[in-house]
């Protein structure tokens, strides 16, 4: 099914890319707008056929787009794809390393399976993906690692701590490596958004939670940010070299409260969890 692709960025026709977590979500809407801009795109997804209809629904763009089935916590399967794209074009400048879950609810809930899982995708994926393009980059001097966080990475709250957690290491390893990567020619962003209306939203919890309910209400919207819209944010920000994509404004703010004021945060933030148990009978 074809899907109206928001006007992108120019400077991308001809790029190599590689998305993982490319069959939905921010991941497929990446992959569109890349695709819209005439770069080559390898989607990639643990899903295949997921992958595949987002690849069949650009076959009208300029750009190509070719489905590969990846597991991001394979740290060999994600080297295997990389390597394959460099070998076939000679380079690779876009990595974006998009694939993630979350996990809501109470803490106390999560089984240690749960947290060696949201580990192993939202942080080792990360880092497989980091650890397979970037020295391909330094060797070419040049390319650009695009790591999606969130503003849980930013900002804290509770009933969402393994996720956050993860998305905080993702923030500090993007912005450690840029300071790195600045000397060889290749840019890292993070991108972390507030809410954005994609499959994680609605994912499982435990014990009641509903992302859905958290995400709205926790950053004051009353619809998410459009993940098309934000794809074409993020190619935007890769190409004016932005450290951090924060959106919509009520994150920017969100963000700027917390660094001026984190004591107050904290306390609102108390505040927030004891409302969404008593919203959600958690």
């Amino acid at each position: 099914m074809r899907r109206r692709v928001r006007s992108v960025p120019g400077g991308f026709a001809g790029k190599t890319a590689v998305v993982t977590g490319g069959g939905s979500g921010i991941g497929a809407a990446l992959t569109r707008a890349l695709a819209a801009a005439g770069a080559d795109v390898t989607c990639t997804d643990l899903d295949l056929a997921a992958a595949e209809r987002v690849a069949d629904g650009t076959s009208h763009l300029p750009g190509s787009v070719r489905a590969q089935q990846l597991d991001v916590t394979d740290g060999t399967s994600v080297g295997d794809v990389v390597d394959d794209v460099v070998a076939t074009t000679g380079h690779l400048d876009l990595m974006f390393n998009n694939a993630g879950i979350a996990l809501g609810g109470n803490t106390e809930l999560l089984a240690l399976e749960q947290w060696n899982a949201i580990i192993d995708v939202n942080i080792r994926g990360v880092v497989h993906g980091v650890a397979a393009a970037y020295p391909h980059m330094i060797r070419q001097r040049s390319g650009h690692i695009v790591n999606t966080a969130s503003m849980a990475g930013l900002t804290a709250a509770g009933l969402l701590t393994s996720y956050v957690m993860t998305k905080h290491a993702v923030v500090g390893l993007s912005l450690a490596l840029r300071s790195e990567a600045a000397a060889h020619g290749v840019g890292v962003l993070a991108l972390c958004p507030a809410a954005v209306e994609t499959p994680l939203l609605d994912a499982d919890g435990v014990g009641g939670f509903s992302g859905r309910t958290y995400y709205l209400s926790g950053q004051g919207v009353r619809k998410a940010y459009d993940a098309d819209r934000f794809a074409g944010d993020a190619l935007a920000a890769v190409e004016s070299g932005q450290p951090l994509l924060v959106v919509p404004i009520q994150a920017r703010l969100a963000w700027r409260f917390a660094r001026v004021a984190p004591g107050l945060m904290q306390r609102a933030a108390a505040g927030f969890v004891s409302r969404q148990r008593q919203e959600q009978r958690l």
